[in-house]
């Protein structure tokens, strides 16, 4: 949609509107304009408003014309932003709710600014890997001071209008309205008090200067340094900004926006505007529609009181939807809660959460020994132990006891979800509800959909993971659906990675190394190594065909199950968690070598790296074939958000991509030549050859 013209007596006012934050996409951008030169044409308008329509002022650049022409198509936001500050008439925005980005900028152009209490106003470009490019950089600091300026706009964070509003000196706001239902109201009336002012004010003629200058700027950026790590953006905002203290305004917007351009094409960017576009599309089903009736979700029942069920527990109760915990002994039930408390009050003791609030918390939270104390709630989730035959029980439990409608779903992290659904007689009321641990912490929600789910169980779902701030992405049932089944190939290079001549540190090194939160054999110990001991053995019967390094299995024989034993592949001493390489497991694993004929070769950091990130790709593109995974960019939400992949990486599939297809394939053709690892896994997966057949990637 585009803006709309109206007159008020000698006032025109021009409205965006473009649903739901007034992007400034090419057809608003163009009704401004036109909006502008109508008012300076008209002998009866004296003055000119700009303001949202909704709940916005405007939120900045059309996410929805990102990379196409439109976005750079006249007027581009440069030369609307002209027109404003060119305007023969006074230009006055009337700011709420949400100025950021371009809209702020938009708003900076205007000769006066009026805003209303409660607005959010940012520069969030940066958490794009960029800097404001229509001269957010120059102008910011004119009005509100560098220091201010700067913190603004390397933080990318919200500011309230009326603390700005309070800073001395400030000159971004002329006026506060006294309510954002007035604001249109006082906006006109003050358009009216300024009509005859002659030179009208611009923000680009006010100086900008710092006191301390270059040691400022120093400063400035040995902070960001430490705070940037893998981005080059923060950095460069720092240098935008003193460019504006420097040189004169038109130099400033030149360089301004050279540094803009130079940033778009870093993979940096690349990777956070893939992930900022990527967060959005993984809560929409493609044959799932928006306006898909939903169910109520406001009791909810948890089944297990250990870590998962305890941390699945307080996601709810974070979110003030009352939850009844459910054990089958009191002493574990007793558990469960004193540990819930314990995590509430470390919030309380750092400051994080209120005292009261915890108590509110709290006093959201039932405990029953009893399923029929669960009948009445909306969802139940189950936490129990990862075995059929106890999911079993606990789903043919549910389906006697809860009310037509519940929502009954499974924590399962790997087992078969159309085979819990069986042991119900309502299995479209079945989903999959994967939390990753510490659920309470841990940003991702697998949600997985049975054959037989009903769609607005989905989408009721999707809108609860929302509602207690998980990431949600939708995956099909396969043994590990997404995250598990690609980690466990993962798993399976590292071990072939041992057996060859790596060490757990060095393997753990190049990974971190690469951005990696963690390694994988810290990831192990972390997580418990018995646990992918389990898998190992139940994948003896299933999949035989299967190859692994016996160090896992071997490391596990002697006890060696991680942090909870104080031994795994590291050693730990007690109360830390600091990993010690271990002499005992460096032996165990030369023994295993000699045993199974196995020389010793030097590995490379970059083998390292490549065999396990292209491992994920490839499982990968076999879950995009068989349609367990709707898209690439789900896959990699996943990865950022559940496995610590790195996030100026943009995820497994989106780094192929910027590696290249045809290389990351040619890769993997080496990788089967090798006579220790699985040459049958290395084949590319067939979407992998038709992507490199077509010149593709896996996001276009």
């Amino acid at each position: 949609m585009t803006a709309e013209y109206k007159v008020h007596g000698d006032v025109a006012v021009i409205t965006m509107n473009n649903p739901p934050v007034n992007g400034l996409g090419l057809a608003n951008r163009q009704g401004i304009a036109s909006g502008l030169e109508k008012a300076n044409a008209d002998p009866a308008v004296k003055a000119i408003v700009v303001t949202g329509a909704g709940k916005a002022f405007s939120g900045g650049a059309d996410i929805k014309e990102f990379g196409s022409p439109k976005a750079i198509a006249e007027p581009n936001l440069l030369s609307l932003i002209l027109a404003c500050e060119n305007s023969a008439k006074p230009v006055v925005a009337a700011i709420h709710s949400v100025a950021m980005g371009g809209g702020l900028e938009l708003a900076l152009g205007c000769h006066y600014r009026i805003a209303a209490p409660g607005a959010n106003v940012a520069l969030p470009e940066v958490k794009l890997g960029l800097i404001p490019g229509a001269g957010g950089t120059q102008r910011l600091p004119r009005v509100l001071g560098v220091e201010t300026a700067l913190n603004m706009i390397v933080s990318g964070e919200p500011v309230k209008s009326e603390l700005l509003a309070q800073l001395p000196g400030q000159k971004l706001f002329d006026k506060m309205a006294s309510s954002p239902e007035s604001l249109l109201e006082e906006a006109i009336a003050f358009a009216r008090s300024v009509a005859g002012t002659r030179p009208l004010p611009r923000v680009r003629d006010l100086p900008c200067k710092h006191p301390q200058g270059d040691a400022y700027f120093q400063f400035a950026r040995n902070m960001v340094k430490g705070m940037a790590k893998n981005f080059p953006a923060p950095a460069k905002c720092v240098d935008a900004v003193e460019i504006a203290t420097k040189k004169k305004f038109d130099d400033g917007m030149a360089a301004e926006r050279e540094i803009f351009t130079n940033l778009m094409f870093t993979p940096e960017s690349r990777a956070l505007r893939h992930i900022f576009m990527a967060e959005r599309a993984a809560s929409k089903i493609g044959d799932v529609p928006e306006d898909t009736p939903k169910r109520k979700i406001e009791r909810v029942g948890v089944i297990g009181a250990g870590t998962m069920g305890g941390g699945i527990s307080m996601n709810f109760l974070n979110a003030g939807i009352p939850v009844t915990l459910l054990e089958m002994k009191q002493e574990a039930l007793d558990r469960g809660v004193a540990t819930i408390r314990k995590n509430y009050e470390a919030q309380v003791k750092k400051g994080k959460l209120k005292q009261d609030k915890y108590e509110q918390r709290m006093s959201l939270l039932k405990t029953t020994l009893s399923y029929d104390d669960l009948k009445d709630t909306d969802l139940v989730i189950e936490a129990v132990f990862e075995e059929m035959g106890v999911k079993q029980k606990v789903f043919e439990t549910l389906d006697g006891v809860m009310k037509q409608g519940a929502i009954l779903a499974s924590n399962t992290s790997t087992l078969d979800v159309n085979k819990i659904a069986s042991f119900t007689k309502r299995p479209q009321d079945v989903v999959g509800l994967h939390f990753f641990s510490p659920a309470n912490v841990m940003k991702l929600l697998e949600v997985v959909r049975g054959e037989k789910t009903a769609k607005d169980v989905l989408a009721t779902v999707m809108d609860a993971a929302k509602k207690i701030r998980k990431t949600a992405v939708v995956s099909g049932v396969c043994d590990g659906f997404i995250g598990n089944r690609m980690i466990e190939q993962y798993s399976r290079q590292a071990g072939f990675l041992l057996d060859e001549g790596a060490t757990p540190q060095q393997v753990d090194r190049a990974i971190e190394k690469f951005g990696f939160a963690m390694g994988p054999f810290r990831m192990g110990d972390l997580a418990g190594n018995d646990i992918g001991w389990a898998i190992r053995k139940r994948r003896a019967t299933e999949r035989a065909d299967m190859k692994y390094s016996r160090t896992a299995d071997k490391l596990c024989e002697l006890g060696r199950f991680g942090q909870k034993t104080g031994a795994g592949w590291y050693d730990y001493r007690e109360g830390k968690r600091d990993a010690i390489p271990s002499k005992l497991v460096e032996d165990m694993i030369a023994a295993h070598r000699k045993e199974a004929g196995i020389e010793p070769r030097k590995i490379s950091d970059e083998e390292i790296v490549q065999r396990l990130v292209f491992a994920l790709v490839n499982e990968a593109a076999h879950i995009l074939e068989e349609g367990i995974a709707q898209r690439a960019s789900d896959i990699d939400m996943v990865y950022l958000t559940g496995y610590g992949f790195p996030i100026h990486r943009g995820g497994p599939m989106l780094y192929a991509d910027q590696v290249g297809l045809f290389n990351v394939m040619q890769a993997m053709k080496r990788f089967q030549q090798n006579p220790r690892d699985d040459a049958k896994f290395w084949e590319p997966a067939p979407l992998i050859k038709k992507l490199v057949a077509e010149g593709k990637g896996f996001n276009g």
